[in-house]
């Protein structure tokens, strides 16, 4: 039995034609600042300031990523980052679910006004001073620790995963308990496995800001080397290239001459490449969780 293919009329071909030019535009826009930077980060330093380089190097060379991975202490930092970004995301999107659980219970009594307590802090902060003095009161100074334990718990991927939590049957959690389970082991077998989708979605804001964080290193473990991040040093070589005669120096080292504007975009594609390397894992979850709370049954 043949099947007639549905006959398209003006305004479906007309319709269609103008998503296709949306969508195309869209994406130009989206992928033109990254291929520019790119091409600025392989384009000389001194050339990059006269500006006009949109999508290839006009002067080819790979003097900004030697003066970008020159630094000596890159590979220490470079592996603190990772450290604090794989240790930090694991234990805070852990907790996080923990006590969105534990707030999402029915039975909770107090849930009201710990939430209450959490969301406030949202709004208010101690400040940066007392938050110092709270780090050096707690021997987390010029340790590894302090980039892990401040940001454990945070309150608004609390909320997104207890939002994403209220929304699966509560029958389970019944059937959960006639068997004999307890709430630990609804919470490991049953929760999490359904909470993908919000987990991997707070997953990825919080290794985004673990990895892109540097003014706690700065702040609290300046004093010791070894506990330095990829983005502090990545900070401090943007900085000397600003300076006249730090600036001077790096370029008497690398033996070729850098400016900021080449140095900021080197730095720029090699902070982001991690972070694009882990994205296409995590996106079918990302996309399906940023959708949590735009439907209400």
């Amino acid at each position: 039995m043949e099947i007639r293919r549905r006959k398209r009329s003006t305004k479906d071909i007309i319709f269609d034609t103008i998503i296709a030019i949306f969508l195309i535009v869209f994406v130009i826009v989206t992928l033109y600042p990254i291929i520019n930077t790119l091409a600025v980060s392989f384009n000389d330093g001194i050339d990059s300031v006269r500006g006009g380089i949109h999508l290839w190097p006009r002067i080819f060379t790979l003097q900004n990523y030697k003066t970008v991975f020159a630094n000596q202490n890159l590979g220490q930092a470079a592996f603190i980052s990772v450290a604090r970004t794989v240790i930090g995301t694991v234990l805070s999107v852990f907790l996080t679910a923990m006590l969105a659980y534990v707030l999402s219970r029915k039975e909770f009594i107090y849930k009201k006004q710990l939430s209450f307590i959490y969301v406030l802090t949202i709004y208010v902060s101690g400040g940066m001073i007392p938050t110092y003095i709270l780090m050096k009161e707690l021997h987390l100074l010029n340790n590894f620790w302090v980039y892990i334990i401040p940001g454990l718990i945070s309150a608004f991927n609390m909320i997104v995963i207890r939002t994403f939590i209220n929304g699966i049957p509560y029958s389970l959690i019944e059937s959960a308990k006639i068997d004999g389970a307890g709430d630990f082991r609804i919470f490991i077998q049953i929760i999490l496995p359904l909470c993908k989708p919000v987990l991997a979605t707070v997953a990825l804001f919080v290794a985004v800001g673990q990895w892109n964080s540097w003014f706690d290193a700065m702040l609290y473990c300046s004093a010791d080397n070894s506990l330095t991040t990829l983005q502090y040093e990545l900070m401090k070589l943007l900085s000397s290239t600003t300076t006249q005669g730090a600036s001077a120096e790096v370029m008497k080292n690398a033996g070729s001459i850098v400016t900021p504007t080449s140095i900021r975009a080197a730095i720029t594609i090699v902070t982001a490449v991690p972070i694009v390397c882990l994205y296409p894992f995590l996106q079918r979850y990302f996309v399906s969780g940023l959708t949590i709370g735009g439907v209400k049954e």
